[in-house]
């Protein structure tokens, strides 16, 4: 068994292994670097075996998504830590170690990630993950570093290690019992929020998630999906419903999930002010598609509840990060309350 597996979800990105693989192998030694690779249908496969032979090779039949990829590679691999690296991330010397050794020295610790910073502009932190995701009581998740749409410079103010709510897919270090606990990453995600349900489910069983800010990756993003995507859209309202409903105590769901589908709404009317015909296209078909996959939600909400009733709440934002960025103007992370935010 290794100790650590390094895991790159590749879906014919040939070139973003040209470009970032090396910085994974340079950089990560004692650890095993594994492609897992979801039905790719350009050179990816043949390109692996002729440039990194020693890069150990998983292959998918068919495009499982983010979620369904992983877990079908991950069966496949034996190690105490899992990473799970997109292809277009960039790795620093030393990346592995201040997480490796925080799982190492606290037990309760089921899942770390770095820092996020933008390839493109390595002063700036990246969009997805950044120096640590948190969520509001509406279910919306946000990052220290990246709140909705304003990014913050890197100045060293994310530096320190703490406790987060979510730590990003993008870059996941997690337990290999961690993961399995829950039977991986929830498939019917398809992609986005579905490292936010995980963390979730593992906080309900008492583990931590953490942000080790030593660490240090580059990130390009909305590699497969821009950021003003439809279909990002349409996947992030849905799996955002999703997650309130699976997670949520009754008495806070009767009332959170009519002001979300009501915040969604007014989401989709901005849309139409904006000429985003496809975004509002996307709220639309996304509570469709939430209401015919509620009796498959409810059933999972079930399950969680019977066997996690109760739970802390610690790294939950109290308050709606929409009022406060909208209404507020609090852009940063630093000018929310601190109290709130730990």
């Amino acid at each position: 068994m290794s100790r650590t597996a390094v895991v790159i979800l590749n879906y014919n990105g040939e070139k973003l292994l040209q470009d970032f693989l090396p910085s994974v192998i340079q950089h990560s030694a004692g650890a095993e670097v594994i492609v897992a690779d979801n039905g790719s249908t350009d050179g990816s496969v043949s390109f692996l075996a002729k440039v990194f032979p020693q890069v150990r090779l998983i292959r998918l039949d068919q495009n499982y998504g983010f979620c369904g990829g992983y877990n079908r590679a991950l069966q496949q691999v034996d190690a105490d830590y899992y990473v799970l690296l997109n292809s277009d991330v960039e790795v620093t010397a030393g990346w592995l170690e201040p997480m490796t050794s925080l799982l190492d020295k606290q037990p309760t610790v089921a899942a770390a990630q770095p820092k996020i910073l933008a390839w493109a502009k390595k002063d700036l932190f990246e969009y997805a993950g950044a120096g640590g995701g948190y969520i509001d009581f509406l279910g919306y998740p946000f990052c220290r570093g990246r709140i909705f749409k304003t990014v913050e410079t890197d100045n060293g103010q994310y530096n320190d290690s703490r406790p987060i709510f979510w730590a990003t897919g993008a870059c996941l270090m997690i337990r290999r019992e961690a993961y399995h606990r829950f039977s991986g990453l929830d498939e019917d995600f398809f992609a986005h929020m579905e490292e936010i349900d995980l963390c979730w489910k593992l906080q309900r069983a008492n583990a931590q998630i953490w942000y080790v800010g030593q660490s240090t990756v580059y990130h390009v993003g909305a590699g497969t999906l821009g950021y003003e995507s439809p279909r990002k859209t349409y996947l992030n309202f849905r799996n955002g419903l999703t997650l309130l409903y699976k997670h949520l105590s009754p008495a806070e769901l009767i009332w959170v999930l009519p002001c979300r589908l009501a915040l969604d709404w007014m989401a989709a009317g901005m849309f139409l002010l904006q000429r985003q015909g496809g975004s509002f296209a996307a709220v639309l078909r996304a509570h469709i598609h939430f209401i015919k996959q509620l009796p498959a939600t409810h059933r999972k909400r079930v399950a969680l509840r019977e066997e996690y009733p109760v739970y802390s709440k610690s790294s939950m934002y109290g308050r709606s990060i929409v009022l406060q960025y909208y209404l507020l103007g609090r852009k940063k992370f630093t000018q929310l309350a601190e109290e709130e935010t730990v």
